[in-house]
């Protein structure tokens, strides 16, 4: 039985930007791509990524776009 490493939501978000930067792909799909190679179910990972308020935010943004969430107003920056 493989012993899985506790990970913090800093540490779990820094793996999910290499996914992202090594295979060109939006946030949704690494935290899939990651789940995927480390045998994990998607809950597990749930809690790293409301722990990281960048990655989540970033992860909506990605959901926005592909219309999978309704889109929120934002203020002009």
């Amino acid at each position: 039985m493989e012993e899985l490493k506790i990970k913090t939501p800093a540490e779990f978000a820094g793996e999910i930007e290499e996914l992202v930067w090594k295979y060109d792909i939006d946030y949704i799909d690494a935290v899939m791509l990651y789940c995927e190679q480390n045998d994990i179910e998607v809950e597990t990972v749930a809690s790293l990524v409301k722990g990281n308020a960048v990655l989540k935010s970033r992860m909506q943004n990605d959901a926005e776009s592909l219309n999978f969430l309704p889109k929120v107003s934002r203020l002009p920056v």
